[in-house]
Formats: C-alpha cells, sequence, structure tokens
C-alpha cells in the first residue's frame, strides 16, 4: 500500500455545511478503496476551492487497514471554562516564515504557553533536530491527532512518560542506522527514555519528497506494509513510536534550500506528515518522523553558515532527540466517547483557542469554524496558502486576524480574561444601536 496526494476542485460553498460539502467533493473524487488521512485548502475563490488530500490506497489487492475517519465530526456542547487551553498550529510544508524550518516557531509556542493553561502543539513546531525546548505546559500531539482534537472524535490524557518504540528502516547505509542506535541509547542514558527497543523494519519503506503544484512539500509513501508489520506484531509493547527512515530528496536540493535564505520551502516535512498521520489514525498512538541521512554525499553537503531557521538541522546527524523528547510526554489519545467524558481528558470543549498562520484552511481551521472555537490568524506568518479566512460564515466575532505573535498573545490573554479584545483598541466606537427584527451584520472577524 502507499500513501499519495491528490489535488482537487471542489466548489467553493461557504456555509454552515462546509465540512459536508467538502467531505462529499473529495469521496467523488478519490476510488471507493481509498482513505483520505490529511486535507488542506491551498487557494479558494468566490468560485472553486483547490483541495489537496493525502490519500491512503492499497498497491495491490490487498485491503486497507482499519483507519479513522479524518471527516467524523461531533459537535462540542459547551466550552469549559475551568481552564484556558490554545492550540497552536504551524502547518508542515507550506513555507511558513515562522516554523516552517527547523524548529523556529518554538520561540512563538513559549511565549504563548504563557498566557494559557495549556498549549497544545504539533512536532512541526517545536521539532529541531537534537534541540527541542517546547513549553513545560505544552502537549505534543501529532497533527492528525490534533485535527481529530478539535473535531471532537478524540480527545487527549496526559501521562508521566510513554514507552517509546524506535522503529528504523534498516534497508539503507548501516553507518547511519547505527547512528539513530547511538540516539536512542543516549536518550535512554541521559533524560531516561523509556523504550521496549529499537525494531529493524523486514521491509523498505520509502518517503520521497515533491512539491505539489500549489509550491507545498508533499511526497508519497511507499513500502508501509513492513511498518504496519511491526505496529501489530509488537503491540501492548509500546505507548508511541519513533519512525527512523531516509527521505528521498535530490542531493542537488539540500545545497539550494540550506543556501536559499529560507526561501525554498523545506521538502522533507510535508511526506513525514503524510507518514504519521496515517499511522497514527491506523492505531491511535502518537507517532512522529524522523529522517535519517540519505548518503555519506548527502553528509559532506557543506553548506557554511545558514539562515538561523535552519541551523539545528545542520548541526544534528541523527535528527532524531526532538521525536523522542516530544513522543517521551506526548499525551494519550482517547477515541472511547466514554473515557472521553471522564475527569482529566482534554476534548474539543477544553479548547479555548485555535493560532494559525493567515490563509490556512485544514481541518483544524474547519473544526474550529463549527465548533464555535475562537480562532487567532497571524498575518506575519506568511505562506503559500492563498485563502481570505474572512470568507468562512464565521460567528460574531470569532476570528481575530492579527500582525503578529504579539499580538496574538494580546489577544489570547483578553480572551482569557473574558472580554473583547477590541476593548484595549483606539478608537473605540459606540455600542451599535440594533432596529427590532434587524440582525446586526457582521463579517465575524476583528
Amino acid at each position: 500500500m502507499r500513501i499519495v496526494e491528490r489535488s482537487l476542485q471542489i466548489p467553493t460553498r461557504w456555509d454552515r455545511d462546509i465540512l459536508s460539502n467538502i467531505r462529499d467533493s473529495v469521496s467523488q473524487h478519490l476510488d471507493d478503496d481509498a482513505a483520505p488521512v490529511r486535507f488542506i485548502v491551498s487557494r479558494s475563490s468566490e468560485g472553486s476551492m483547490t483541495g489537496e488530500v493525502g490519500a491512503l490506497e492499497p498497491s495491490d489487492s490487498e485491503s486497507l487497514p482499519r483507519i479513522s475517519d479524518v471527516f467524523a465530526f461531533a459537535k462540542r456542547p459547551w466550552e469549559n471554562t475551568d481552564s484556558f487551553n490554545a492550540a497552536l498550529i504551524v502547518p508542515t510544508g507550506i513555507g511558513a516564515e515562522i516554523g516552517g524550518h527547523a524548529g523556529d516557531a518554538t520561540p512563538v509556542a513559549r511565549m504563548l504557553a504563557q498566557v494559557c493553561d495549556t498549549l497544545i502543539t504539533h512536532p512541526n513546531v517545536v521539532n529541531a533536530s537534537d534541540i527541542n525546548e517546547m513549553p513545560e505546559n505544552s502537549l505534543y500531539v501529532e497533527g492528525s491527532v490534533l485535527s481529530r482534537l478539535l473535531m471532537g472524535t478524540a480527545g487527549l490524557r496526559r501521562t508521566r512518560s510513554n514507552r517509546v518504540l524506535v522503529a528504523l528502516d534498516a534497508f539503507h547505509d548501516a553507518r547511519w542506522v547505527d547512528a539513530a542506535v547511538n540516539a536512542v541509547n543516549a536518550a535512554a542514558s541521559t533524560y531516561g527514555l523509556d523504550t521496549p527497543g529499537v525494531v529493524v523494519l523486514d521491509e523498505p519503506l520509502r518517503l520521497m519528497s515533491r512539491y505539489s503544484d500549489s509550491g507545498r512539500a508533499t511526497g508519497e509513501v511507499a513500502g508501509l506494509e513492513g511498518l504496519l508489520k511491526a505496529f501489530n506484531q509488537l503491540e501492548g509493547h509500546f505507548d508511541a513510536v519513533a519512525v527512523a527512515s531516509a527521505v528521498e530528496v535530490p542531493v542537488a536540493w539540500h545545497m539550494d534550500y540550506f543556501t536559499s535564505a529560507g526561501e525554498m520551502v523545506n521538502p522533507w516535512g510535508g511526506v513525514e506528515a503524510l507518514l504519521t498521520h496515517t499511522a497514527s489514525s491506523i492505531y491511535d498512538v502518537p507517532t512522529a518522523h524522523a529522517p535519517m541521512m540519505e548518503s555519506d554525499e548527502v553528509a559532506a553537503v557543506d553548506p557554511g553558515v545558514v539562515d538561523p531557521r535552519m541551523a539545528a538541522e545542520i548541526i544534528s546527524i541523527t535528527f532524531l532527540q526532538c521525536v523522542l523528547k516530544g513522543l517521551q510526554r506526548s499525551p494519550r489519545i482517547v477515541t472511547d466517547p466514554r473515557h472521553m467524558t471522564a475527569s482529566g481528558s482534554i476534548t474539543a470543549a477544553d479548547v479555548s483557542c485555535l493560532v494559525i498562520p493567515d490563509g490556512c484552511i485544514g481541518l483544524p481551521t474547519l473544526a474550529a469554524l463549527q465548533q464555535g472555537i475562537p480562532v487567532i490568524a497571524v498575518r506575519e506568518n506568511r505562506n503559500l496558502m492563498r485563502n481570505d479566512l474572512s470568507n468562512l460564515p464565521w460567528n460574531e466575532g470569532q476570528l481575530h486576524i492579527v500582525e503578529n505573535y504579539w499580538e496574538a498573545a494580546g489577544v489570547m490573554a483578553a480572551l482569557r480574561a473574558g472580554m473583547s479584545p477590541n476593548s484595549v483598541r483606539r478608537p473605540l466606537g459606540p455600542v451599535p444601536r440594533i432596529a427590532p427584527n434587524t440582525p446586526p451584520k457582521s463579517d465575524g472577524s476583528n
């Protein structure tokens, strides 16, 4: 079986049935035996939108494993105001100015964590090769799980630690396989990583990077069977899985990327996201991927001093420590409705706001729209997505478009205080007078 990405045109219908409309359009474009694992809108206009959907497809006649429905939605009954919990997302592979390189959105995460009780974020924000400085009050959640949390179909349970299984693609240069094993041993001996061991895959796992028509980093995953076999054979012996395998990228792209001063989209993360979204959706365990060094030739590439946002990648040879540290305490995934309502579970009802780069429409944004969760969109985090968020049918005051993450922190503080963010801005206009039987006009944004 393989994971591929398809581009499709969907009629634009900005109404309250938007999720159902998109789901129906995706099902019409995919084969009956394909399962969507990831969805984004790369461009939208008044008439149509360009959707890019990652899908798990059979290669031959085999049947697909049971997998979570990414479009399933459960409306939250209310917002739990016992605590203020924010979700921070910087989608992988979109060339984000902040968070599009190597953990360079970590300072944003650390700042926003100061104005909420819990910050729920995903690997692309804080993964920086050998560095992971995520805030103490953050939850490291794989991207598909974060989507399902907001869609209301999965919950999170904090844990003291996880047994992290490490799966290695051994159909590769032994030098880099050994380096990955050394990285795992270093984690066990220094910060006490609990691991049942390193499983060597008996079938090659291929991650092939490419760019979509929109310029996003994506790709194709082949040979998934060996990884799924390892999950099945060791079920019950692990709580989270770190996968290390090479990502097939042309050698020239390495020098091009590191000398581009951040202008070239990071080619690795998009195809990694396809893999981890799929694995997490099948097994309901936190999963993250670290790219192995492809070859000695790649290791010899010397771009000199690089853009600071890329520096964490230059100083690592395994890129694995950030994944191991994140998965060590990644929350458990809860899907049983009885357990989701138990004390201590975090569900969509507990999410107080979502922070995204401006222009990003994916399942998290659409879920927040329909859940009534406030969304803060940051203009300064420029990216490849070409969408006007104000076109969506927001509730009054639900969308807050800000210039930068400093302002995002201010909006979060105002929301946490239970007051209108506009009340601290000037000029402060009078409260509008509404005539009987005349509803107020609003695009929902502030």
